[in-house]
């Protein structure tokens, strides 16, 4: 019987979606780093490679538009991160997430660059001139660059955090688990620091 829950289906399409080694060594974008990018330490799962990767691909995810992956790859070089993880979070923007993503940068950009907003009104006198272009690259495209860039460098601040968090939860967790199985055994009569493996 299949297990229903939200963690069960994110974990199988995780399974479904996490880049493997062989999908990388086969891609032709990169090829020429493939044997940097297979190393072993990359895809090991470690307190600090973890964070790193989750961070390294909120901010490709946001910044780069189109090639994330391989581009997380070739940074997940000197950054030393989690090559799966931080292909993994580029999901993070995806066609469902992409429209609302893009009003969030265009509303922090405009904050920042002290903006009031672009209107609707705005935009239909915009269109009633015959502007559009010059509307999409003055009145929106500075605003909207500025809020990428913006919420990549916090969204990889955020993205390191919590998986740092995370990390250290899930850590403890097995920890307890592992010391009430020990508590447990040593109770039935076994054997101290030895725990039955199934």
């Amino acid at each position: 019987m299949a297990e229903r829950g939200l963690f069960p289906r994110f974990r199988a399409w995780v399974d479904r979606n996490l880049p493997t080694r062989e999908s990388f060594e086969s891609n032709r974008w990169l090829k020429p780093l493939g044997h940097r990018i297979l190393h072993p330490a990359l895809w090991r799962m470690t307190r600090r490679s973890i964070p790193r990767g989750v961070a390294l691909g909120m901010f490709t995810g946001i910044l780069i538009p189109m090639g994330q992956i391989p581009a997380s790859a070739v940074l997940a070089l000197p950054l030393r991160a989690n090559v799966p993880a931080a292909a993994l979070t580029t999901f993070f923007t995806n066609p469902l997430t992409t429209p609302l993503l893009f009003i969030l940068y265009y509303k922090v950009g405009g904050w920042s660059l002290g903006l009031g907003g672009t209107t609707a009104a705005v935009a239909k006198t915009a269109a009633a001139n015959g502007g559009w272009l010059h509307w999409l690259a003055a009145d929106v495209g500075l605003p909207t660059a500025l809020g990428m860039l913006i919420c990549s460098i916090l969204g990889a601040a955020l993205g390191y955090l919590i998986s740092a968090l995370g990390w250290r939860l899930w850590i403890g967790h097995k920890w307890n688990k592992r010391r009430r199985e020990r508590g447990a055994h040593e109770a039935a009569g076994g054997e101290p620091g030895q725990i039955r493996v199934d």
